[in-house]
């Protein structure tokens, strides 16, 4: 069951048609065992290159690969039956120009089988998004706070505020007239992030922005209580899953230690189980 309880994959005109009624679900995932878990309840599932700092140990974005983006992407795609999907396109593979980002966009959706693609960037991109969608590749937008441009920005600052603001309008009518079908608003002020939602034909995804946004999305390992060496504020913990799982690893460590475990029923014996002599399966 989708989270629109339909029983069939979400398509590009179903994310549409959500524009200004009940919110998006969105999350990403980069594994195959939580794309299973959260298929059922998500709209949208993001591939997204947090990969990089999530489960490889990245300070930031900018060293995640195509090559990476296309594995997880693989590996997400085979848990999901009803989600739409979307992957990243990685820094530094469609920023040289529309034809280079045609190439890498078309081969990770031919590997990944991935329904749409994500760009980062407003009016610097939007030529390269036009190249795209009119080429039979949907792009998703991706303004304010942008992490691949994390360097350019001095750190994980705000987007739009003051004057500001005008910029990520600019970027934002950009994305949209280029013909991206979403846009994601990242960390930009409450009262932008609402008007730009009004103002946008488009749905607008919201991390760090608005309850008034057409969707929101979080990093999964995030509202999991998975991943704490980065914790922004526009994060809520829905679960503590590290300290239950630090925890069982110290159990079984203790167990391997002093030789409780394996214990007789984890272990084979020579015969099958109920067979006469056998004490274990």
């Amino acid at each position: 069951m989708s989270a629109t309880g339909g029983s069939r994959t979400l398509t590009l005109p179903d994310i549409a048609a959500r524009k200004g009624k009940t919110p998006l679900v969105c999350l990403t995932a980069y594994t195959t065992p939580i794309a299973k878990l959260v298929d059922e309840h998500c709209d949208v599932v993001l591939v997204g290159d947090s990969v990089g700092m999530v489960l490889h140990g990245m300070s930031s974005t900018i060293g995640v690969t195509i090559e990476m983006m296309m594995l997880h992407g693989k590996a997400v795609r085979r848990g999901l039956q009803n989600a739409l999907m979307v992957v990243d396109m990685p820094f530094g593979s469609y920023e040289e120009s529309p034809a280079q980002a045609f190439r890498n966009a078309a081969l990770v959706m031919a590997e990944t089988g991935a329904a749409a693609l994500k760009l980062e960037g407003g009016e610097s991109v939007a030529e390269t998004i036009r190249f795209l969608t009119a080429r039979g590749i949907p792009v998703m937008g991706h303004i304010g706070l942008t992490p691949q441009a994390v360097n350019a920005f001095g750190g994980y600052r705000v987007q739009g505020r003051g004057e500001d603001a005008e910029r990520v309008l600019r970027d934002e009518m950009a994305v949209a007239e280029a013909g991206a079908f979403a846009v994601v608003l990242e960390k930009i002020p409450e009262v932008l992030a609402r008007r730009i939602t009004q103002e946008v034909a488009i749905p607008t995804i919201g991390i760090g922005a608005s309850a008034a946004c057409d969707g929101q999305i979080l990093v999964v390992d995030d509202m999991l209580g998975l991943f704490g060496e980065f914790r922004p504020r526009f994060v809520k913990r829905y679960a503590e899953l590290a300290a239950p799982a630090e925890a069982a690893i110290a159990a079984y460590a203790n167990e391997v230690r002093e030789r409780r475990f394996p214990a007789l029923d984890h272990v084979f014996g020579d015969k099958p189980r109920g067979v006469s002599g056998g004490q274990v399966a």
